[in-house]
């Protein structure tokens, strides 16, 4: 396999695009040809720009060649998608960014093209127009999926833009401190103390922390000692809003990574914490998250849409139920979501959400908490499905979060951007005591 960064970056994004595969899938194993840091920083960065620019990217290449490159030559076309991204949005010098890119044309086989990509470059180079997209189709001029640009406006329409700007951004990293191993004031100073800039900018998640500059996470103070976890300062929120506490039965029933899983466990260290997901190769990193922050749960690989096939009869006090969903709420951190999530999978997603919620509430104990969460920024998977839900079980009522509007009768919708976070939506369901 080739080592040239441009060569790899196209080969990835057709695997992405073309192939349906994740980016969180290819792009380890992309890195893993690489041996410099500076190397797989450069390949992130070209593939996580294609993915944000895809639309725009075809338009230019519209403009500028006879018809794209298509069947075995796939790759080569999406070279040139690296190419101008190169041109456009880094501050590669434009001839270091030409010849690298027909150099690795040369890589993946397409030496009979570098006169077409060095000339289609060239032209992008010197054609600056080619970029006035105010005409262009709204899937262009935003670089989204026109089925997903229709939903936002029927779902938000005074804030639609606002969401689509917000998933061009590059997302930041946030931190939440195990606070069973050390202050957050503490941790804070650490930082403050090897130079790494930060702000703790909301002040009902006290363990959070943002970070002005991303970074090496495992070069952090007390990565290994387990002082802290990578987490969306949206995610954060799960474990206190479920309203946790020492002694409680808990189940995390859709839990994979295990970031959520750990937060409780922080929060309440002798809750008896069950953790499940159905697939058990995600399921490594929860065991990793819990071994390093020195944390203990029930880790079963099972599916929380059919209890009968691991439940073993003790109801929970509590349940966080962090839905399979479309993903569209963390679409600036994994800007691949807009090309492979469809429009049809959606309804699907719905169904299998409202399926969950049914099944694992008859699991959860008279008078306890159900709280109902997913990365999703679509009405059909969030307050649809609560809607659905209430109307269903006579004995659920919805109780009504602080950070809730009035404009949100059924649940916290938190949208891409809001104080920096993911967009997130969570609600509350309380169980009638007998």
């Amino acid at each position: 396999m080739s080592r040239n960064i441009r060569a790899i970056a196209a080969k990835s994004c057709f695997d992405v695009v073309d192939q349906g595969m994740s980016l969180s899938d290819v792009l380890p194993k992309a890195q893993a040809l690489l041996d410099n840091a500076l190397d797989k920083a450069l390949l992130q960065e070209i593939c996580f720009g294609v993915m944000r620019y895809l639309p725009q990217l075809e338009a230019v290449c519209n403009q500028l060649m006879s018809k794209p490159l298509i069947k075995q030559l796939r790759p080569l076309q999406f070279l040139l998608y690296v190419g101008i991204y190169q041109l456009k949005f880094m501050r590669i010098p434009d001839h270091a960014a030409i010849s690298e890119t027909v150099d690795a044309a040369r890589e993946l086989k397409g030496q009979s093209l570098t006169k077409l990509i060095n000339g289609v470059l060239r032209n992008v180079q010197r054609q600056p127009a080619v970029f006035d997209f105010d005409n262009a189709p709204l899937a262009v001029q935003f670089n989204h999926p026109g089925w997903f640009i229709t939903e936002l406006q029927l779902a938000y329409p005074q804030q639609w833009q606002q969401i689509l700007e917000a998933n061009q951004q590059k997302a930041p990293l946030w931190l939440r401190v195990n606070i069973n191993k050390i202050n957050p004031t503490d941790y804070a100073a650490a930082l403050t103390r090897t130079g790494i800039e930060y702000s703790r900018p909301v002040a009902d998640l006290p363990a959070a922390i943002k970070l002005t500059q991303a970074q090496d996470v495992t070069t952090l103070p007390g990565y290994a000692e387990g002082w802290f976890s990578v987490q969306d300062g949206a995610a954060q929120y799960a474990a206190s809003l479920l309203q946790v506490s020492d002694g409680q039965r808990i189940l995390d029933a859709c839990c994979a990574p295990g970031g959520k899983t750990c937060n409780i466990l922080e929060l309440a260290p002798q809750a008896e914490v069950t953790a499940l997901d159905k697939e058990p190769k995600r399921l490594l990193r929860v065991h990793e998250n819990l071994a390093r922050l020195g944390l203990t749960a029930k880790v079963i690989a099972a599916d929380a849409s059919a209890p009968d096939s691991w439940w073993q009869g003790q109801l929970f006090d509590r349940i966080l139920l962090d839905v399979p969903c479309s993903a569209s709420g963390v679409i600036r951190r994994h800007p691949d979501i807009r090309w492979l999530r469809k429009k049809a999978d959606i309804a699907a997603l719905a169904e299998l959400q409202q399926r969950i919620l049914q099944q694992c509430w008859v699991l959860l104990a008279p008078g306890g908490i159900l709280l109902y969460a997913t990365c999703s920024v679509l009405p059909q998977e969030n307050s649809a499905q609560i809607t659905q839900f209430l109307q269903q079980n006579n004995d659920a009522t919805l109780d009504l979060l602080p950070q809730q509007s009035p404009e949100q009768p059924h649940g916290w919708q938190l949208l891409p951007g809001e104080q920096d976070m993911d967009g997130f939506f969570y609600a509350r369901l309380l169980k009638a005591a007998n």
